[in-house]
């Protein structure tokens, strides 16, 4: 979702070959030691407590990572599924943009090392270079809609399988990867994708019991069918945005930061057409909206931003792992909480699911050059 979605980098930047994720090295780490100046020289030396503080964040997102992508299926789940008055999905969606907007106006200030500085580069950036402000209007009303099919899906399928199913965007992004950037997939990579495709068929075929309990008076009668539309629409809509999103920044040297406020500036008006559309009216806004409301719309908000910390400090085998970790955990609560029933085809589909994650971000290590001292 940007959900988690937002900073839908996670899947793009994943698409490509090591060479793809060297680029996310400083240009500090790129020049020979010949090519440095003194004070770069210098930071040199502390190289290793560097990589030590690196290895910290990295792990520290990814733990971050996993227990968002866990607690946000499940929370939409349970936030759609109460017996309270219900909240508008569209003005929680209007809500989390908001949050991310004035998240990252403040790390654009931070990064540009005071508010003056950050307020003129921020001016120039989105006002004066308004052509290419238009151009992230695209991926800003796709997330808009990707983000209300989600919670379209996550009231209309139990957590588990909203988590499962929403992998399909892997596929997705690959599909666009190959037709719109022009990459080739290795032959393990095509292998993971089948594998994918095989293992959510399954979970969408498995037989469940039906929850206790579980269904809001708020809500109309849940439909298997509509839940699954809406997650494979959101994943399509995911991985076009993504690799658009990816090529927009690619093609400038504007931070993700500063892009992710311009995604945000440019999704707020949709979001407000969206649920103008929707409601019929903009009164009322946040009917619905109790404390756990908010924290969904917290959860929602960051998870774009620890999107951006782990493809910058991760690899896609550490990514791999933390959405199977987010999977098997959804699983586990769902049982719980939502009186979810495992069965053996869910449980096969998952691990199909969870070994195609795993298949498809596997890059073989070089053969070491061999030298003359080789033995």
């Amino acid at each position: 979702m940007k959900s988690s979605d937002d900073i839908n980098v996670q899947e793009t930047q994943s698409i490509g070959n090591k060479s793809d994720e060297e680029e996310t090295f400083t240009t500090e780490e790129k020049l020979n030691p010949e090519e440095m100046n003194g004070d770069m020289k210098k930071s040199q030396t502390f190289s290793p407590n560097r990589n030590v503080n690196y290895g910290f964040i990295k792990y520290v997102s990814l733990a971050i990572l996993t227990i968002q992508n866990a607690a946000l299926g499940l929370s939409m789940r349970y936030a759609r599924t109460r017996d309270v008055e219900m909240f508008s999905s569209t003005a929680a969606v209007l809500m989390a943009e908001v949050l991310k907007l004035a998240i990252c106006v403040v790390l654009v200030m931070n990064e540009s090392g005071n508010i003056k500085k950050g307020a003129r580069t921020m001016y120039n950036t989105v006002v004066l270079n308004i052509k290419d402000t238009l151009r992230v209007c695209v991926p800003s009303f796709l997330y808009v809609i990707q983000n209300n099919l989600l919670y379209v899906s996550a009231s209309n399928l139990d957590a588990a399988t909203y988590q499962v199913t929403y992998q399909l965007k892997l596929l997705t992004t690959a599909f666009f990867a190959v037709i719109v950037l022009k990459r080739k997939l290795k032959r393990w990579q095509w292998g993971a994708l089948g594998l994918l495709v095989i293992g959510v068929a399954l979970v969408q075929l498995s037989s469940t019991e039906k929850a206790k309990a579980t269904t809001s008076s708020n809500l109309p009668k849940q439909s298997k069918i509509l839940g699954f539309g809406a997650a494979l629409a959101a994943c399509f809509i995911s991985g076009f945005a993504g690799i658009y999103f990816e090529k927009v920044l690619k093609e400038s040297d504007i931070s993700v930061w500063m892009r992710n406020v311009q995604l945000s500036l440019a999704s707020i008006p949709f979001g407000i057409i969206t649920h103008a559309i929707k409601e019929g009216t903009m009164t009322n806004l946040l009917k619905g909206f109790d404390g756990f409301v908010w924290y969904l719309v917290v959860l929602q908000a960051g998870g774009g931003l620890i999107v951006a910390v782990v493809v910058k400090y991760a690899d896609n085998i550490l990514k791999g792992f933390a959405t199977s970790v987010a999977i098997i955990i959804s699983c586990v609560v769902s049982m719980y909480i939502f009186d979810f029933h495992l069965t053996i085809q869910f449980a096969s589909g998952t691990l199909f699911v969870i070994g195609s994650i795993f298949l498809y971000g596997y890059v073989p290590k070089k053969p070491d050059a061999r030298t003359s001292l080789s033995v």
